[in-house]
């Protein structure tokens, strides 16, 4: 149902912090031309802990618009508290949603039992396609392989976003029949080529095109091309985690003419120490991708 290039998209904010509409718009369209499968609307490069629930309204409806059928649109709705989690999935289903993305449940910290009653109370409640998502260097919390494959047996959870990035991992919830996308840029490539149906990427914001063509290339198994092009962003990669997702990405997006600067506190703009390094990352995009793809850069310091 998943499967190739989807995106965690950032969510475009003014200075002031309000949504951009247009440049909402426009990140969809350009995902959309470049073949992205499907693009994650509020997640955590998106800064759902930041958004309020009219925004998550505002913003998965125009992505619905936007994708016209042609990508799937997948919600975030997880939360600490499982009601809450409820309430957005239900919501998420009633404006057209393809899926929810649902994170383990932060800061409680919940045991494997915890997660797996967490889970199945969504699930059977949900009214479209859930896929689980384990990224424990945000949440505090692991979702083992062992708990996803018992939750897997419930006929709405279709997928993990795995974000440990352990290919052995990757095999063993392959193997155990779940459908993996790979929520870990470093090792996508490798998770694909060893069975993962995709990546949920937030690199991919940046070189949507470059994504798609590795991902294509890695389920169709041809290991050579696709780590060819996946060992020339290795540098982006890195870049991408000097500090916490969003604040890099987005500082690129905007040296890209593609997005304003905008972020919420407690996130504050890239370091000034790092702006050299994103402006030379900018203008090395051509040596991964056509030079004409790219937005010129318009903004200054």
């Amino acid at each position: 149902m998943f499967q190739g290039s989807l995106v965690a998209l950032v969510t475009p904010m003014g200075e002031d912090g309000a949504i951009d509409e247009d440049r909402w718009r426009s990140l969809l369209a350009w995902h959309r031309s470049a073949g992205t499968s499907g693009v994650v609307v509020a997640g955590t490069t998106g800064e759902s802990a930041s958004l309020s629930e009219s925004e998550f309204v505002r913003l998965l409806t125009l992505a619905v618009e936007e994708a016209g059928g042609v990508v799937k649109v997948i919600a975030g709705t997880g939360f600490p508290s499982t009601a809450q989690t409820l309430s957005r999935t239900a919501l998420a289903a009633r404006l057209g949603a393809d899926a929810a993305l649902v994170v383990t449940p932060a800061y409680n910290r919940p045991s494997q039992r915890g997660l797996l009653a967490h889970y199945l109370a969504v699930a059977d409640a949900a009214e479209l396609p859930l896929i689980l998502y384990n990224v424990p260097a945000r949440t505090a919390v692991d979702l083992l392989p062992e708990t996803s494959l018992a939750l897997a047996r419930h006929p709405r959870i279709v997928a993990i976003k795995e974000a440990v990035g352990d290919p052995e991992r990757v095999l063993r919830l392959v193997a155990g029949g779940l459908d993996v996308l790979s929520g870990d840029d470093f090792s996508c490539c490798e998770s694909m080529l060893a069975g993962a149906k995709g990546v949920v990427s937030v690199a991919a914001n940046v070189v949507p095109e470059v994504f798609v063509r590795m991902a294509a290339l890695a389920l169709e198994g041809r290991a050579q091309e696709a780590r060819a092009i996946n060992a020339r962003m290795q540098e982006l990669f890195t870049f991408l985690t000097v500090e916490a997702n969003p604040v890099p990405v987005k500082w690129m997006l905007y040296r890209m003419g593609r997005i304003a600067d905008g972020l919420r506190l407690p996130l504050v703009n890239l370091d000034p120490r790092f702006r050299q390094q994103a402006d030379a990352l900018v203008g090395s995009l051509a040596s991964i991708l056509p030079a004409d793809q790219i937005a010129p850069t318009t903004a200054s310091f």
